[in-house]
């Protein structure tokens, strides 16, 4: 043990020394001093908390000692920081530990995806034999690896419009307006004040809320807002069975985005772009995420004067790594319209209509919690009978108030279901409080 001894009497002179702490560690590791190593990354780590050395080795201190709880805390907070092979290895190990053998199962094909040399002949036995089950359902890898002559080259060609509607088109919803016009128009309108404190004029706003309740709408009216270039963006647009090729797909976006600034660039479901990646059982779809990561920090091109909004009826399932500044780092909710707004959804589906006259504030109070989609549907059935009877008597019939509120109460709204599920998330898995406005929402949706 005089290696050790002389480590630790360096260690005397130079306390602060993170790397002659973790090793160590590492030598104590090896001489199975387990409860010595734990401590040795404690004090580490009280001087780097994010050194993912020292809390890889003490996640494998905990694991050594029959700590899994402990471990299986450390190793969750290292995968979800960053997706390396040898960390999920490890967190493989202690699920295996704490009874989670599906988690572990996850976590282990992920890993050996990205690494096969770290293949395990006894874990691979235990998981089904299998060491790269990633594979089992993508089509053969000679098919990905080679596009045929002139199939997948051609890259997407997606337009830039200005969009003619605006804000005024958009009835209520007040504060997301507002939330908007600070992130996004106040400084194109403001471009030397906002110089002035350093604001760059970009970035991201993640919108989400349920269904149906005019995400898409808003962004298109962002852009006409500020009389910028529009280009909306679906799942369509960027993703291809070839490898590489959706990667590319992504980059000529932004870079069309960038070649007509301003622009607000509009990705709708991003969830299916930005998705956890330790969910992802495909090494492609990781890589998509991390193009879109990289694309989003504009690291080969700058993004002053891209504006990306993006939609999710889902945040939840949106990578983390997506919110910090910079990137998606406004997540904003938008709930169901408010009175306001509903009167003015009615009156545009009720628009050009044969109608007797009709008190919308009271469709608008009979419509309560419903989403724009819910009200489209209600006078969609209202027409589809009001039509029926027009055909039997051969002549053209008015929508009543009653048949309207009739017809409204046959539609269930779409979103009650949608906050059964993000109460939940708000209630147990809240982190830094970006669900706030959710519980608020259900606490006082009753006073609208």
């Amino acid at each position: 043990m005089g290696e050790l001894s002389g480590l630790r009497e360096a260690l005397r002179f130079s306390p602060n020394n993170i790397k002659l702490r973790a090793l160590i560690g590492s030598k104590l590791m090896a001489a199975n001093r387990y409860e010595e190593a734990e401590e040795e990354y404690r004090l580490a780590l009280r001087i780097s908390p994010q050194d993912r050395d020292l809390l890889a080795g003490l996640a494998e201190a905990f694991y050594k000692q029959g700590k899994h709880s402990q471990a299986l805390v450390v190793a969750e907070k290292l995968v979800s920081d960053v997706s390396l092979p040898e960390y999920r290895l490890l967190l493989t190990r202690i699920l295996l530990k704490c009874g989670q053998q599906d988690e572990a199962k996850t976590q282990y094909l992920i890993a050996v995806d990205e690494a096969p040399e770290l293949s395990d002949d006894v874990l691979s036995q235990m998981f089904g034999g299998v060491p790269q089950p990633s594979r089992r359902n993508e089509p053969p890898e000679e098919l990905l690896a080679e596009p045929l002559d002139g199939f997948a080259e051609q890259l997407p060609e997606v337009e830039a419009e200005v969009p003619k509607m605006n804000f005024e088109r958009i009835g209520g919803m007040d504060s997301v307006k507002e939330t908007i016009r600070m992130k996004i128009i106040y400084p194109l309108q403001n471009k030397e004040m906002f110089a002035a404190y350093g604001k760059k004029i970009g970035g991201g706003v993640l919108m989400y809320g349920p269904p149906g309740c005019g995400k898409t709408l808003l962004a298109r009216a962002t852009a006409g807002e500020i009389r910028s270039k529009f280009i909306s963006v679906g799942l369509h647009d960027v993703l291809d069975m070839y490898i590489g090729q959706s990667e590319r797909q992504l980059h000529e976006i932004f870079e069309t985005a960038r070649r007509n600034t301003p622009c607000v660039l509009f990705f709708d479901e991003v969830d299916a772009l930005a998705a956890k990646r330790i969910d992802m059982r495909q090494s492609a779809s990781r890589h998509i995420i991390n193009q879109f990561l990289s694309e989003l920090d504009g690291v080969d091109s700058g993004n002053d004067g891209v504006l990306v909004l993006a939609a999710t009826n889902a945040p939840w399932h949106v990578d983390s790594a997506f919110r910090p500044p910079g990137r998606f780092d406004r997540i904003l909710f938008v709930p169901p319209p408010d009175a306001k707004a509903r009167d003015a959804i009615w009156r545009i589906h009720l628009g050009g209509k044969p109608c007797e006259k009709i008190d919308f504030a009271k469709l608008a109070s009979a419509s309560k919690g419903f989403s724009g989609a819910d009200i489209k549907a209600a006078v969609e059935r209202c027409i589809e009978e009001t039509l029926t009877e027009a055909m039997r008597l051969g002549r053209q019939i008015p929508l009543t108030p009653k048949s309207l509120a009739r017809c409204a109460g046959k539609v269930k709204s779409s979103c009650v279901e949608w906050f059964a599920t993000a109460k939940n998330y708000a209630t147990y898995a809240n982190e830094s409080g970006v669900y706030d406005e959710v519980l608020e929402y259900t606490r006082n949706r009753d006073h609208d």
